[in-house]
């Protein structure tokens, strides 16, 4: 994952662009290791062997689709359509030994929704250290891309990052944090390498993941939401096609969406757009639960719904929605 302490000027991500990320285990004591358990074992192959002492990119690796669904089913409220989509997706591509082109998510919706949970999720289904790993790579724009007159210089230096990482291991997470925010035309750096091209200079990049997680759209997802509520129908009613168009548009549209006029939506390079819904009282309150379980604590349905009653809701006259979604829910508990 990429670190950076001061991004500044030309150095901004020149400490993160070392050419592979791999862990540093000094490597007699883990040859001493290995002799060991091949004599024990009698079986294990090198690579069997050394997997159990260092992380290993199992480009092969099946997903367990099954403990996916259960997980976003258990831990993720009041987003059928992130949970339909997320799991067919990654489902598809990873049953899919000769993919065409690398597998693009684009997730969109208010804070506090689900989006940063999701991509956690992902990651820790497709490599066992999930954001920790050597293997799942997150930028945030203000933090990784902060000033509009290096744009060049992101480019390029993300163009690096991406081709030495992937070269490393080829089904290799790359997941874009607050993509609202990052400056036009950075992102279309990484076009080449999400098109239908066998290779690029070499890189297949086509067991690759990527993913933008975007507070862009918030708005068109909502005004949908509300039409469904003010109509009588549920928001399980809402279908990813209601969507997924006036998304698409919306954001090559939206200066402030950080895929304005892009070429990755011009050419159709992004495989799903995936709304995150505006979640309501009842979902802030399943929130609430699953985090007091998380901390061991009993269920406290008191203190669950005096938590819910201090969020604040909007539209001004109807207070369905959650202004924040679930984000304040930890720091709010910690008062109770």
């Amino acid at each position: 994952m990429p670190r950076a302490a001061g991004l500044g000027r030309a150095a901004a991500l020149g400490p993160l662009l070392a050419a592979h990320v791999v862990a540093a285990i000094e490597p007699i004591s883990v040859g001493i290791a290995l002799g060991a358990a091949s004599a024990l074992t009698g079986y294990l192959s090198y690579t069997d062997l050394y997997c159990r002492f260092a992380e290993c990119c199992r480009e092969e690796q099946r997903l367990n689709a099954s403990a996916l669904k259960l997980e976003l089913e258990e831990k993720l409220f009041g987003q059928h359509l992130a949970t339909e989509v997320i799991l067919k997706a990654l489902t598809g591509f990873k049953n899919n030994k000769n993919p065409k082109k690398p597998l693009t998510l684009s997730l969109h919706g208010w804070a506090g929704t689900g989006k940063n949970f999701v991509s956690q999720i992902v990651a820790e289904n497709l490599h066992s250290k999930g954001l920790k790993s050597n293997f799942v790579h997150l930028f945030v724009s203000t933090l990784h891309f902060p000033h509009e007159q290096h744009i060049k210089l992101y480019q390029d230096q993300l163009q690096g990052w991406i081709r030495g990482n992937v070269s490393a291991c080829a089904s290799s997470v790359f997941i874009f944090d607050e993509m609202d925010k990052l400056h036009p035309g950075v992102i279309d750096a990484i076009k080449p390498f999400l098109d239908y091209y066998e290779q690029v200079d070499g890189v297949s990049y086509r067991k690759a993941i990527f993913m933008f997680l975007s507070n862009a759209g918030g708005d068109l997802i909502t005004k949908t939401a509300l039409d469904f509520w003010r109509a009588g129908r549920k928001r399980e009613d809402i279908q990813l096609k209601d969507l997924e168009p006036v998304l698409s548009v919306g954001v090559f549209n939206n200066k402030h969406s950080g895929l304005w006029r892009s070429g990755l939506i011009d050419r159709n390079l992004i495989d799903y757009f995936i709304p995150f819904l505006p979640l309501e009282y009842r979902h802030v309150k399943m929130c609430v639960r699953a985090e007091m379980r998380a901390r061991g604590s009993a269920v406290d349905e008191d203190v669950v719904t005096r938590v819910a009653e201090e969020m604040t809701f909007f539209p001004k006259g109807e207070k369905i929605y959650s202004d924040k979604g679930c984000k304040t829910v930890q720091s709010r508990l910690d008062f109770h």
